[in-house]
């Protein structure tokens, strides 16, 4: 949130219940319920390697990460997620609320192409329970990333 306010940008935030069960379903997929949001609109933050470096994908919770696709959209060969740990530490934020915005180091990111088509976009606040809302091209532009059709 804080880096979105220093950069000028607008943004919505979104409170919910974290309390609700994630077992069987991912973190995103919860808060789009709680939320009453569409899938296609909350995009979930994931931590990979990309031919060994750390990189950071954001696809909507409607699909899942092509690795593929994101090892190509990244410039490298291969793609694996990130152990948790990993992923926690290089970014200062827990599983389940990692954001995109203020990590702890800013890593490479990748935001999927389908964010572009959509007026607004969700994506974690930087702790469970809570999401902003903010343009994709705000996000694309505060990551500095590159976008690609990296969601299945």
């Amino acid at each position: 949130m804080r880096a979105a306010e220093g950069a000028g940008v607008a943004c919505v935030l979104h409170e919910y219940d974290p309390a609700m069960s994630a077992e069987g379903h991912g973190y995103g997929a919860v808060a789009a319920a709680a939320l009453g949001v569409d899938p296609a609109r909350l995009f979930k933050t994931l931590v990979t390697r990309v031919d060994g470096a750390l990189t950071v994908a954001v696809v909507p919770v409607s699909g899942s990460l092509d690795l593929k696709a994101l090892a190509a959209a990244a410039g490298g060969r291969k793609a694996a997620m990130a152990e948790p740990a990993d992923a926690e530490r290089a970014t200062g934020y827990v599983r389940g609320g990692i954001s995109p915005l203020g990590q702890r180091k800013a890593l490479p990111t990748v935001v999927d192409e389908s964010a572009l088509g959509l007026g607004t976009v969700l994506v974690s606040a930087g702790r469970r329970g809570l999401q902003m809302e903010l343009a994709p091209a705000d996000l694309v532009r505060l990551t500095r990333a590159r976008t690609a059709p990296i969601a299945r």
